[in-house]
């Protein structure tokens, strides 16, 4: 298993009641065909502070969100949408909770810096740059 890097102290991150229990059961059954990837997720489930049932923090990325985050490495902004791996869509920029950036940026809140490991095992660093709140037709589905 690949080490989490340590270089630096991980910001705190904030999770939703329901996202964690979905998240919690997804990394779960993840943990034999993505055990690293499960493991991680996991860990930052682990440290999370966890909103009571019902409520939500715009300040915080969450599944639906739209959120818009710089590599530090090459300065390129990207902007994306986190969702539960059968909304994924590359193309579309949707990306899925159950990969290494989105493990990074679940919980994140704006101005915030995090080190994640790519599939490549690259480390890298992002900072989140916004977060925007779902749109009503995409918190519904």
């Amino acid at each position: 298993m690949k080490a989490t890097p340590m270089s630096s102290k991980r910001p705190a991150i904030t999770v939703t009641a329901a996202d964690h229990a979905m998240l919690s059961r997804i990394a779960a059954g993840a943990a034999n065909t993505m055990p690293e990837l499960a493991a991680e997720l996991s860990h930052e489930l682990d440290r999370a502070r966890i909103l009571p049932e019902g409520r939500t923090s715009i300040d915080h990325a969450r599944v639906g969100s739209e959120i818009v985050y710089r590599d530090e490495s090459t300065k390129r902004e990207t902007t994306i949408t986190l969702v539960w791996p059968q909304d994924a869509n590359i193309e579309k920029n949707r990306i899925s909770v159950m990969t290494p950036i989105g493990v990074a940026l679940i919980g994140m809140a704006a101005e915030r810096s995090i080190d994640w490991t790519t599939r490549s095992g690259d480390v890298k660093r992002l900072t989140v740059l916004e977060v925007r709140e779902p749109a009503e037709e995409e918190a519904a589905s």
